[in-house]
């Protein structure tokens, strides 16, 4: 009988805002058009949103309106209707290089699973806009496991269950912009958890929430899963 060696990473879980695709702050944007929406201050939230980005929106909302949940949804679904027409304009594109590493990633054998913290519908306008519906296998958002989004390692989890990938979560890797997609690597047992360069948060920070390795982009996170199993 043969096992695969624990060196092959062949989970690779990946944020899309920041990480595969840039969105040039549409999320700052959308937050200040649902904040002015409900009649709020966007400048007295931006501060919190920023040092929250990858978490699930709807709990970043909670937050901001003191657990007012009838607020909070309201908020949530002006902040998904305002990022859904600033997609629709045209407002995204995918970071450079990171269909090409997905491929790489794939051909290598490896199952790819996108990941997010915003709502599936904001997560489907995304996919139709770059035409990404087949990217990958598997697609996940808060609600698809279980409501909680980054910091906790839920939606790694997912991925690690509803693949069947591997069968150690130190065979999974995961990258991210954020300190929250780190924690949330950290948490999971992830063998690889990459922090990489091009969204909300520097490599410092990145570094103090978990981070294993700091990347440019997520181009370069094919090589670097080389030569780690190498």
């Amino acid at each position: 009988m043969t096992t695969t060696p624990m060196t092959d990473m062949n989970l690779v879980v990946l944020d899309m805002a920041g990480t595969t695709v840039a969105d040039g702050g549409l999320v700052e944007q959308a937050f200040t058009a649902a904040a002015e929406r409900l009649g709020e201050d966007p400048a007295t939230m931006i501060d919190h949103v920023r040092a929250t980005m990858g978490e699930s929106k709807i709990s970043v909302f909670r937050h901001l309106f003191g657990g007012d949940e009838t607020r909070a949804q309201e908020a949530n679904l002006a902040f998904e209707a305002a990022y859904g027409e600033l997609v629709s304009g045209g407002l995204i594109a995918p970071v450079p290089g990171a269909a090409e590493a997905i491929a790489q990633l794939k051909d290598q054998g490896r199952t790819v699973v996108l990941t997010t913290g915003f709502a599936r519908v904001t997560q489907d306008a995304i996919l139709d806009a770059l035409s990404w519906r087949d990217l990958v296998e598997l697609t996940l958002c808060p609600a698809d496991a279980g409501g909680r989004g980054r910091p906790h390692p839920d939606l790694v989890l997912a991925a690690f269950l509803r693949t069947g990938a591997v069968d150690d979560v130190r065979r999974i890797v995961v990258a991210g912009d954020t300190s929250y997609d780190m924690l949330s690597g950290v948490r999971s047992g992830a063998g690889i958890v990459a922090g990489v360069l091009t969204g909300a948060h520097d490599g410092a920070a990145l570094k103090e929430h978990g981070a294993t390795h700091v990347l440019a982009s997520v181009a370069e996170l094919p090589g670097l899963i080389r030569e780690y199993e190498a």
